[in-house]
């Protein structure tokens, strides 16, 4: 499953833009199903700085701790606080309920960052 809609990282990000330069951030189905069951998520607090290509947070599965980029760098204007009680949200909707986080773009032209991957471009990176 991977949307049309979205723009991708090779660390398997999505972002979704949601328009006044800010974008909605999480993993893909790809990266969630390849860490298997999620049951804790770090992740940045309101009003931190994220620079593109640099961690802002953990998510922590079953099988292993992986570090979440950001894929764009900006200031973190939302957390989606639902998935401290409910980290599993990531493996059920990763594109809905388990988003992570919305960024207002430092540079509000930069909605598609030139290292994004479009839909097809991901899909090729990960076979699917």
């Amino acid at each position: 499953m991977i949307p049309e809609d979205l723009r991708y990282t090779a660390a398997h990000e999505w972002v979704r833009d949601l328009g006044d330069g800010v974008v909605r951030i999480g993993i893909t189905d790809h990266a969630q199903s390849q860490l298997g069951d999620v049951v804790f998520v770090q992740l940045p607090t309101v009003g931190d700085s994220v620079a593109a290509g640099a961690a802002v947070g953990e998510v922590e599965s079953t099988k292993s701790v992986s570090d979440l980029y950001a894929p764009v760098t900006g200031t973190v204007v939302a957390v989606n606080s639902a998935l401290e009680d409910n980290p599993e949200f990531i493996n059920s909707g990763p594109y809905e309920a388990g988003w992570m986080i919305e960024v207002k773009l430092a540079d509000a032209t930069a909605t598609a960052p030139g290292d994004l991957l479009d839909a097809a471009g991901y899909r090729e990176l990960t076979g699917g």
